[in-house]
């Protein structure tokens, strides 16, 4: 069925081309009703593809036989001679396993944002009433493929700032460094680095610096509990990005399984009780994670834990959904009744994008 261009005013938006009725973005081409029951998603794979050639990356997860397994994330890559793991960041060279860049350093762009910051968990984090800088750490490179995401460049692998351990270290013992947050792009293809890092800087600044964490939670599971450990002891959070729900939104919109996310988040609920370590967030993506994709990621995390923190975000137009609108207004109040009908500690991030 051919696409159709709404005539709403947003430049790009289509109708459904199963349906034809609802609104969908182009990349995608369904609307999330029709994802969610559509049996065959080799369409939405083939947009994955193309976007991700552009950037000279695997189409999917390498499960080569006689690879080398890569153990940092779910995608649990198979890596063959020559070939490169699903981040971009690990090659088989020779029978070995090794990065693109050099030991003992990573991808990584460090910066010092002033307190209180604009993180995720700036709304409750008693680290925000502190004097001084966060040291943001973002990462280049995923585990994931999200076509809405917000901050692509973090497949430009090729132009990246190389940071060394000692370097980044340094910075964060900075005596204005109050925390240090790791995030990107995501931290579980560099989690050896990360961790390495945050333990230091604990046992350096002699536990004085908050480790935090922002990712999609996808990690070995293992080495996210390391994490949490860190944060656990230095007083920081843990922020899970909740991307869906339904497995075919969450596969149309970010390319690979989002279990692992809800069963690493659920072992750390369990596990680290204290309050505010553990928190999440869901962007709201305009027309697919909707009002019911929010109502059961609420239902999730009550089920646990009622009072775990929860910030739904306001999307912007960009990447390869840059046809989409802001969420509309509409979408966010609906999506906050729905989440509060389950936890008790609801939050609305970039709230000024509404007005």
């Amino acid at each position: 069925m051919c696409q159709k261009v709404l005539s709403n005013g947003v430049n790009g938006v289509i109708t459904c081309v199963a349906c034809g009725k609802k609104p969908a973005a182009k990349v995608i081409g369904y609307c999330p009703d029709c994802l969610r029951s559509l049996p065959d998603t080799s369409s939405v794979k083939l947009a994955h593809s193309r976007v991700r050639k552009r950037f000279r990356l695997p189409d999917l997860p390498p499960q080569n036989p006689k690879g080398k397994l890569c153990p940092l994330c779910a995608n649990a890559c198979q890596i063959g001679s020559s070939e490169t793991g699903y981040c971009g960041l690990r090659q088989n060279i020779n029978g070995r396993l090794k990065t693109i860049f050099p030991n003992h350093s990573a991808l990584v762009h460090a910066y010092l944002d002033p307190l209180p910051t604009n993180c995720c968990a700036a709304w409750f984090c008693e680290g925000t009433k502190e004097e001084g800088y966060n040291l943001a750490v973002f990462f280049y490179g995923c585990n994931l493929n999200c076509l809405f995401c917000q901050n692509s460049s973090h497949k430009m692998l090729s132009g990246a700032p190389v940071l060394s351990e000692e370097d980044l270290i340094q910075a964060a013992l900075s005596p204005n460094v109050r925390c240090v947050c790791f995030f990107g792009g995501s931290p579980e293809p560099q989690f050896p680095f990360a961790l390495k890092v945050g333990q230091k800087v604990i046992d350096a600044s002699h536990n004085t610096k908050r480790i935090c964490w922002e990712w999609n939670g996808c990690g070995n599971t293992a080495l996210v509990r390391k994490a949490a450990e860190l944060s656990e002891t230095s007083g920081g959070t843990v922020k899970f990005d909740l991307k869906a729900f339904h497995p075919q939104i969450a596969t149309a919109l970010c390319g690979t399984n989002l279990t692992r996310s809800y069963e690493n988040f659920l072992m750390l609920a369990r596990r680290f009780p204290r309050q505010n370590l553990l928190t999440s967030t869901t962007l709201l993506v305009p027309y697919y994670v909707d009002q019911r994709e929010v109502d059961e990621i609420a239902r999730f995390i009550s089920e646990e834990n009622k009072d775990l923190p929860y910030s739904l975000l306001v999307f912007h137009p960009d990447f390869e959904m840059n046809d989409l609108p802001l969420t509309p207004r509409s979408q966010v109040e609906e999506c906050y009744r729905a989440a509060s009908r389950h936890l008790s500690r609801v939050h609305i991030g970039n709230k000024p994008l509404l007005f």
